[in-house]
């Protein structure tokens, strides 16, 4: 029998990810996967990216992850969302070619050391004395491993439901794993009952795309791994489009409402609140008479299309009859129909920060298993897991990303203090630090640590700290470079642009912070202008134009990291804690918190009650110092 030292289960999003981080970090890994030819399926939406996801990709490329490269290989439409706002909402979106997606990444793992791939369904974990030892797949094979890492997506007794059709099935009609949830709720683990859905694929061919209104990509050079500067993939670029929903189409929904499972009462699971079905939308929003609906190519060369926003559980001929009711869908052909899953996953308070979980040593838990949905949130707990499994393996202390540091760090802290009771989503809004964690500096945050467990090569940190540097110098040289109102050619350009006219001395680096200016918009005037890629020029001006905010939360995040860096000893047992309320010593003991401020942020633990596990935790330190 072959021992391996990490066991991966599932090779969607999450799995791929972690897979690759514990080989990528030496230590040889078996990835197993329901169907070979599914590695890294997208049975969802085409897309990777879009507001607050686009951050965590980035964080995952800053890393070593691998999400980021795979989809600058598949892209097909790359767009910059949010651009009218401030860059803390600036959010990258790549429609991908599904399959190219898919086969890039399945390239990607075959040919990495260190990893072994092999098609079977886990139906057990074996367990011994609360320690993971290995797993046997369905054919009655065992492998063994010293970490195992479950990202099984929504195939935990997935049940597909279309009106008052319903059939046991993973996504995409693949085989459900109903064998490894008994397993799972038989080691005593709490399991809840999620429902996400899917929306229809339509025939391009019987659309009106004249009836539509067109979405280009973004023509700046522009990628999603920082290893890249532009998308040049080779792929034909596709324009996405939108449409609108309307009157007729509320009508048919609300006549139907009685046939769909959501409110028959046929589906018991919990659905996303921010990625609710039409029918849930046009019901619960009476006021609104149309909702936008995004047309999306599913490939190069794929004739379906994915209809964003209009995903239903509702039957199939009313998916038809509502469908023809927008413009331009006239005559439009399903060629799959839209369906609601419902899926088991875990409570996210079982799991350790470093997301191993607290019953059963050395098992890691990343993806929707944990009760999240997106592929960009199973990518990055997957990474997190693998990172943490490998460095368990080499005696060191899990990473645990702060909040004040990373999204990833956001998304994870919440999981494991405040759990989730629908299918938790990723928003600029869970972050309090959102200014400091922005898409354009995750690698000035990340990569260092990325190097430190050993994901980024040397040659790549190397350009890191070179992209560093130029970022810095080009900063001072603006800071230094004095403008006078006396020069007709600067007071002519500032006109231009319906700038001020100087009075009185200036820098170049104090014009960018007009909100009317930035960086290329003084070209004109500054003669001795490096040429700088695209990246620098980005951050610089960022960097510049709203460096008081900056300056603002960075003090915030200063000021509150003593209570954050105050670790919490794993044996304390709240319970002898005289002077905490009963709700605080409940929720302390569940989620097990590995700082005072993560312990801040559990819900029923009061400012009171931190105050009392302060004094507790200093008594503990006199006690250590006697």
């Amino acid at each position: 029998m072959k021992e391996y030292d990490v066991i991966v289960v599932g090779t969607g999003h999450a799995g791929c990810e972690s897979a690759l981080a514990a080989a990528r970090m030496g230590f040889r890994t078996l990835a197993l996967t329901v169907d070979l030819d599914n590695i890294g399926l997208m049975p969802c939406n085409p897309a990777i990216g879009g507001p607050a996801k686009s951050h965590i990709v980035r964080e995952i490329d800053a890393l070593g992850g691998e999400m980021a490269k795979n989809i600058d290989k598949s892209c097909i439409q790359i767009r910059m969302l949010n651009t009218s706002k401030g860059p803390a909402v600036h959010a990258l979106r790549a429609q991908a070619d599904k399959k190219t997606y898919s086969l890039e990444m399945k390239k990607v793992l075959e040919g990495q050391d260190n990893l072994d791939i092999r098609q079977g369904m886990v139906v057990e974990l074996i367990v011994e004395d609360s320690i993971v030892t290995g797993v046997r797949i369905k054919t009655g094979v065992t492998f063994k491993a010293k970490k195992v890492i479950l990202t099984t997506g929504t195939f935990l007794k997935g049940e597909i439901i279309i009106g008052d059709v319903r059939y046991s099935s993973g996504p995409h009609n693949q085989f459900p794993s109903n064998a490894l949830s008994d397993n799972l709720e038989e080691l005593g683990f709490d399991l809840k009952r999620f429902k996400t859905g899917t929306p229809p694929r339509v025939d391009k061919r019987t659309i009106d795309f004249s009836k539509l209104e067109i979405q280009p990509g973004t023509i700046d050079s522009i990628a999603f791994s920082f290893n890249n500067e532009d998308i040049d993939n080779k792929l034909e670029q596709r324009d996405c489009w939108m449409v609108y929903t309307n009157d007729k189409t509320h009508k048919s929904i609300l006549e139907n409402l009685h046939r769909s499972p959501m409110y028959s009462g046929d589906i018991k699971g919990e659905g996303a609140r921010y990625c609710p079905s039409i029918e849930t939308k046009v019901d619960r929003f009476p006021h609104k008479n149309r909702h936008k609906i995004f047309v999306e190519p599913e490939g190069e060369y794929i004739y379906e299309m994915y209809l964003s926003g209009f995903s239903t559980s509702l039957p199939v001929d009313v998916q038809v009859e509502m469908l023809r009711t927008l413009d331009g869908f006239e005559e439009a052909e399903i060629i799959r129909p839209a369906y609601a899953i419902e899926y088991d996953s875990i409570d996210p308070m079982l799991l350790k920060p470093s997301l191993e979980t607290k019953s059963i040593k050395n098992l890691y838990t990343a993806g929707q298993i944990n009760g999240t949905s997106g592929y960009e949130e199973a990518g990055a707990q997957g990474l997190m897991a693998g990172i943490n499994a490998a460095l368990s393996l080499k005696g060191e202390d899990p990473l645990v990303l702060k909040r004040s540091e990373a999204y990833i760090g956001v998304l994870i802290d919440d999981l494991v203090t405040k759990g989730t009771e629908e299918p938790y989503r990723m928003l600029t809004s869970r972050a309090e630090h959102r200014l400091i964690l922005r898409q354009d500096n995750a690698d000035l945050r990340l990569t260092p640590i990325g190097y430190k467990v050993g994901l980024i090569s040397k040659e790549r940190y190397e350009s890191f700290i070179e992209k560093k540097e130029a970022i810095e110098e080009e900063i001072k040289r603006l800071e230094s470079i004095e403008v006078f109102p006396t020069d007709d050619k600067v007071q002519e350009v500032l006109r231009n642009f319906n700038s001020s006219e100087l009075n009185n001395k200036d820098t170049l680096a104090r014009l960018i912070k007009r909100p009317e200016l930035d960086y290329h918009s003084l070209k004109e005037i500054d003669s001795n202008r490096p040429d700088l890629p695209y990246n620098v020029r980005e951050e610089v001006e960022i960097q510049i134009k709203y460096e008081g905010y900056i300056k603002k939360q960075e003090k915030l995040i200063d000021k509150q990291k003593e209570i954050e860096d105050k670790k919490i000893p794993e044996e304390v047992d709240y319970n002898d804690i005289d002077s905490l309320r009963l709700e605080a010593k409940e929720k302390l003991n569940k989620v097990r918190p590995i700082s005072l401020g993560q312990a801040s942020r559990i819900s029923g633990v009061s400012p009171a009650d931190i105050s009392v596990l302060t004094i507790y935790l200093k008594s503990l330190e006199r006690e250590g110092e006697d």
